[in-house]
């Protein structure tokens, strides 16, 4: 159980990853939020990053 809650913690990292990535990457007309807020983006990819190291770090810990 708990290796799939570290894959699920991965895979949800980079689902709001690839999320808020496109919200800053497309223009504005394509993006998911409409570029709301370019820091609220900026936080989110942090967050997706930290929890993604994380849930690898701790993946790889168990045996």
């Amino acid at each position: 159980m708990p290796k799939g809650l570290c894959v699920t913690g991965m895979v949800i990292a980079i689902l709001i990853l690839l999320l808020f990535m496109l919200d800053l990457v497309l223009p504005v007309s394509w993006a998911p939020f409409k570029g709301a807020s370019v820091l609220m983006d900026i936080s989110f990819v942090i967050c997706a990053g930290g929890l993604g190291y994380l849930s690898w770090s701790t993946f790889r810990e168990q045996k």
